[in-house]
C-alpha cells in the first residue's frame, strides 16, 4: 500500500544563530528564528513523512512548548520519525524538497543536504532530490526574510 505526503515549514531570518539546511550549516550573516536548530528543510520532510502515515505533523510529536527540543538537530527528529514509521511497517521509497530562498546561493550545499537525507530516512542516494528556487523578489522569501520549504514523500506499507 502506497502513500503520499506533502510537507511545508518556513522560518524567519534573525540576527544571531545559525542557518541550517537539511542538516548542512550555511555560511550565511542570518540565522533561522526557531525553537530547534529551524531546518525548514527536515521539519517539511518530518511533516510529509507523518502526514503520508496519517500520524499528524511535527507540532505533534515534538511540540515547542517541550524544552527537551530546545535547539535540538533536526536531524534526530527525522530519525525519530523514520523509527516511528518503522513500527507501523512504513518505509520510505522517495523524498523530494524545494527550498524556497532569494539567498544565500545554496547549490553548493546540495549534495551534501541529499546524503543526510538518505541516511537519516535510510534510502539510497538516487531516491532523494534536493532542489533550490527563488521567488524573483516576491513575498517574504524573495524580501529576504526567511526561507521555506516544501517536501513530497511516498511511502510504502509492508
Amino acid at each position: 500500500m502506497f502513500r503520499i505526503g506533502q510537507g511545508y515549514d518556513a522560518h524567519r531570518f534573525c540576527d544571531d544563530g545559525k542557518l541550517i539546511l537539511g542538516g548542512v550549516t550555511i555560511p550565511y550573516e542570518k540565522g533561522m528564528l526557531a525553537h530547534s536548530d529551524g531546518d525548514v528543510v527536515l521539519h517539511a520532510l518530518c511533516d510529509a513523512l507523518l502526514g503520508a502515515a496519517a500520524l499528524g505533523d511535527i507540532g505533534k510529536h515534538f511540540p515547542d512548548s517541550d524544552t527537551q527540543f530546545k535547539n535540538i538537530d533536526s536531524r534526530i527528529l527525522v530519525q525519530s520519525v523514520i523509527k516511528k514509521l518503522a513500527v507501523l511497517k512504513f518505509s520510505v521509497v522517495n523524498a523530494d524538497l524545494t527550498i524556497v530562498a532569494q539567498a544565500p546561493r545554496l547549490s553548493d550545499y546540495i549534495q551534501t543536504m541529499r546524503e543526510n537525507i538518505s541516511k537519516d530516512t535510510r534510502l539510497s542516494i538516487d531516491a532523494v532530490n534536493v532542489k533550490a528556487t527563488t521567488t524573483e523578489g516576491m513575498g517574504f522569501e524573495g524580501r529576504s526574510e526567511g526561507i521555506a520549504a516544501n517536501a513530497v514523500v511516498l511511502l510504502d506499507k509492508h
